[in-house]
This record gives structure tokens, sequence and C-alpha cells, in this order.
């Protein structure tokens, strides 16, 4: 037995809440940005994944006019800084409604560091920096995506391993429903499994 939903009868918010609650979990983009005025904006963004490969495209959602939206249309430039376990806090704290105009850095108490490919500064302490040229944007409704073509890519050398992140370094946050947030927790392998070596289903084997 399963209980219906439908969009068209429940208010905006209340369907909204459960979109959020069963699509999960969703990885953060901790979107710094510039604005016209030189005040840097730094703010944590759950609708977030990547668009295209070749080119490298990352893309994430605004839901309303928010200031990192408005910066992105004035500069064409933005940061994806990784979200980590360890700086869960500060995430949380850069995400308050804040008056525009304000520093969510200085607000937060989180430091900066230039870019090198783009002008809005990257979280100095986030492992992974992905500085992102505009590549287009689409209007949806009360939302805007921005596709950002990936122009350079920081990533700190203690989450390396073979030249590779590793996952159990990077610690990602993640967000879920209500003012939920997921960790790592238990991490599986599983390789993609050929045609040519195909069984049939797990289950039956």
């Amino acid at each position: 037995m399963r209980t219906d939903f439908d969009p068209a009868v429940l208010p905006r918010n209340e369907f909204y809440r459960l979109l959020t609650a069963v699509v999960v979990p969703r990885p953060i983009a901790w979107v710094s940005t510039i604005g016209p005025d030189g005040v840097a904006n730094l703010a944590p963004h759950s609708f977030f994944t990547i668009a295209s490969v070749a080119p490298p495209v990352v893309q994430f959602t605004s839901v309303g006019r928010k200031d990192s939206l408005r910066n992105i249309e004035a500069t064409g430039e933005f940061v994806v800084n990784l979200a980590p376990e360890g700086m869960f806090e500060q995430i949380n704290d850069s995400a308050v409604d804040f008056p525009h105009g304000t520093s969510e850095f200085e607000a937060a108490g989180i430091t900066a560091e230039p870019s090198l490919r783009v002008e809005p500064p990257r979280v100095a302490a986030s492992p992974v920096a992905l500085e992102c040229e505009v590549y287009s944007t689409l209007g949806i409704g009360d939302s805007t995506i921005v596709f950002g073509r990936v122009v350079h890519a920081a990533v700190a050398q203690n989450v390396l391993v073979d030249g590779h992140p590793e996952i159990t370094r990077l610690r990602p946050l993640s967000r879920l429903g209500k003012n939920e947030w997921g960790t790592l927790g238990e991490v599986r392998e599983m390789g993609r499994i050929r045609y040519a070596d195909w069984q049939g289903p797990a289950g039956g084997r």
C-alpha cells in the first residue's frame, strides 16, 4: 500500500519537503562568489551534480534569487567548494539569511584563499575547489539552474591516494530531508559487470 501525493494539490512548500526527503542523499555545492561591489559570498546549495564530462561542467540549482545567483549573473564566475564533515557548523552558518552585502566568510569566520583562474575566493580549509566559469543558466519555475565549466580543480594533497581523491579522507557531508544531514557512513565497493561476464541476477546466484 502507498500514500499518494499530488503536486497539483499540495502547497508548494509541502511538496518541496517531500522531494527533499526522498531525493537523498544530495551532495552539497558550497558555492563562493564575489559581487560587483567586491564582497565575497558563500552559501551551500544541495541541488548539485555533474552535467557534462567533456567539457567538464557541473550544475547547481538556486531556489529563488539568492546572492550566489545574482553575483554569478554579474561576474560569470564561481567556485564549488567541497563541504567536508569537519566544517559542519561553518557550512550551516553560511546558510544564514544575512542581509545583502554581508560576507559569509567574515560573518562565519571562514578563511578564504585566492583562486587560480577565477576572481571568487576558495574556502581555504575545504579539500576540493572547482573553479568555474558560467557555461549557461536555465530558469525553471521559481528556480535557476547554473551550469559552470570547470576551468581549474584544486585538491588538497592530504586527501589524495596514488593521485586520486580518497572518499574516506574527503569526508563529504550530504543533505537529507528536514534539518537532517548525512555523513559518509559505510562505503561498499562493487565493480560494474560486463555483459560477457553476466551470470544472471545477483539474488539468484
